[in-house]
């Protein structure tokens, strides 16, 4: 239990024994780091919380917690009312000191929650495999994995999930589109159909096929296009393997659309909402009941033709992944897609499932902005700019870490300029800066025959700027508890760029390698605490930490 923890358990202690409350009736009360200094370490509002329950005046309420309060158990120094009734803890100087050992401990693991039971599967990227990633893609890809990475390390039980759209009109047209290359290849006229793809990749593909297999032109059209369609999704999904590869996305799971039909998992899912009653026919085409669930109007699951929406397939997915086991569903979009939540929602309702079990986040818009003007054609291809170009542009580190530095609900103007440029405006330089300037200090310290040794006691770090910074390694397990409940991938970032600046703050106040040993000892344990934390705060975004720079 950490610092922060300890000090919510003893307050809820407090108001016990003053018998504030009746039993049961103690709310979730929050303790939080004040935005003001001079306001203490940590504050709490339980007082004014507690003002209609206990009918008593907010500062008479702080008084009564005050004076049951074990300031011993929770490392409290000092504690006073502020305002209406806020009470505010200074925490002793040793008490914080303290998490250096918990950090020299877990090393990795700091800030690691215990396993829980609740199974969580996230569905991100998922683009259709017909062309290149663009840059839409790789903000959800990044999104997707550092909110899978902190839901992991806060105790989840995550499984990353990529879904094929290997199935219906677009890989179709896809087929039709690699057999129209293959027989220009073959010395035909090009017939594009109008809805086909003309990227170089499926020219390419086509011209290849008419060199390896001439006898394709033989076979049934049918047979033909199920050919290149398998040929086509197989060869567009190694090159999308490959892409997120490189810009550092792993998948537990590739599960393909096919495989719903294949295993009459469409039919199984239709089957149940019918049983439910939730299906109706009307003018010809099978209709889902959506607005018995929010949804502003009821959908069409089978055509008149009868052939399936792209709506049928996607509930029978979701239905595959509650039959799975998962506890929590949540799907990463695109902006395009937010009149997609209700109907998709209403569908687990259908299928007798609690429509909340399933999240869905939508991805806003990203501009690339280079020299002040919104960047739309790859300098390369003269194309889209890609997730490949991306790359090229300013690596993977400065990548990955701007596209989850702002909420995934704001729209985000990505400046590439600064994120090539080295300087302390430059957020992911000056994150990776400090980790490199400690690990610095760290090799000088050897030199001068200073080691790390978690024997040597840190309650000599009394400077303001050392305590502050020890203050912001406390916190780092309940920011990414905080992150992983409220989905909020940016608060990492941001927790990154304020742990580096407080070291940078520390260091030039500071000198870590200074005359007295029995400090210099302790900040050199302090400060490998600082680059252990960071370095796992840069892991939850699959961002490197240079020793070196």
């Amino acid at each position: 239990m950490d610092l922060k923890q300890q000090l919510k358990v003893t307050i809820d202690e407090a108001i016990k024994q003053a018998e504030l409350v009746p039993e049961g009736q103690l709310p979730e009360l929050k303790v939080e780091v004040p935005k003001d200094k001079s306001n203490g370490d940590f504050s709490t509002n339980a007082a004014m919380v507690l003002t209609k329950i206990a009918r008593k005046n907010p500062r008479d309420i702080a008084a009564a917690i005050i004076e049951n309060f074990d300031q011993a158990k929770a490392g409290v120094k000092e504690i006073n009312i502020a305002g209406p009734g806020f009470i505010n803890f200074t925490m002793d100087s040793k008490e914080l000191a303290n998490v250096i050992y918990k950090v020299l401990d877990q090393k990795e693991n700091y800030g690691r929650s215990e396993a829980n039971n609740e199974k969580v599967l996230v569905e991100f990227v998922s683009a259709n495999p017909t062309g290149d990633l663009h840059i839409g893609h790789a903000r959800n890809a990044a999104v997707g994995a550092t909110l899978s990475n902190i839901l992991d390390f806060a105790g989840y039980d995550v499984t990353r999930e990529y879904y094929i759209n290997d199935a219906g009109n677009q890989i179709n047209n896809l087929a039709l589109s690699i057999e129209a290359r293959y027989f220009e290849a073959l010395g035909q006229d090009l017939n594009m159909p109008e809805d086909g793809y003309n990227g170089k990749d499926i020219k390419l593909i086509g011209e290849n096929l008419a060199k390896e297999h001439p006898e394709y032109k033989d076979l049934d059209q049918k047979e033909r296009i199920a050919e290149f369609r398998n040929l086509g999704v197989e060869l567009e999904m190694q090159k999308l393997k490959t892409d997120l590869e490189d810009f550092r996305i792993r998948f537990d799971n590739w599960f393909s659309e096919t495989s719903l039909y294949e295993s009459g998992e469409v039919d199984s899912a239709m089957d149940k909402m019918t049983e439910n009653g939730y299906t109706y026919q009307a003018d010809g085409a099978t209709w889902l009941r959506t607005t018995d669930f929010k949804d502003d109007k009821d959908r069409v699951l089978v055509k008149k033709d009868g052939t399936f929406t792209y709506l049928m397939p996607d509930i029978a997915y979701h239905y595959d992944k509650v039959e799975r086991g998962y506890d929590k569903l949540i799907n990463l979009f695109g902006a395009d897609h937010h009149g997609y939540i209700n109907r998709l929602k209403a569908s687990l309702g259908a299928l007798g499932e609690d429509p909340d079990k399933l999240e869905i986040e939508i991805m806003q818009l990203v501009r690339l902005i280079e020299n002040g003007e919104e960047v739309k054609m790859s300098k390369r291809t003269g194309k889209a700019v890609t997730l490949k170009d991306l790359i090229d542009m300013i690596g993977v580190d400065a990548a990955r870490y701007f596209m989850v530095m702002r909420s995934t609900d704001t729209h985000f103007d990505f400046d590439l300029d600064l994120a090539r440029s080295e300087s302390s405006d430059n957020p992911v330089y000056y994150a990776q800066y400090a980790h490199a300037r400690i690990c610095s200090i760290l090799r000088q310290a050897k030199e001068q025959g200073f080691e790390i040794d978690e024997s040597q006691a840190v309650d000599v770090i009394e400077n303001e700027q050392a305590l502050e910074l020890l203050k912001k390694i406390l916190e780092f397990p309940n920011i990414v508890k905080g992150a992983a409940a409220a989905r909020a991938t940016q608060r990492i970032p941001n927790y990154i760029h304020d742990l580096a600046a407080s070291f940078h703050k520390f260091y030039n106040a500071e000198k870590v390698l200074g005359e007295v040993e029995e400090k210099t000892r302790a900040y050199i344990l302090m400060i490998e605490a600082v680059r252990q934390t960071l370095e796992n705060a840069l892991g939850l975004i699959d961002v490197s930490a240079p020793e070196s720079m």
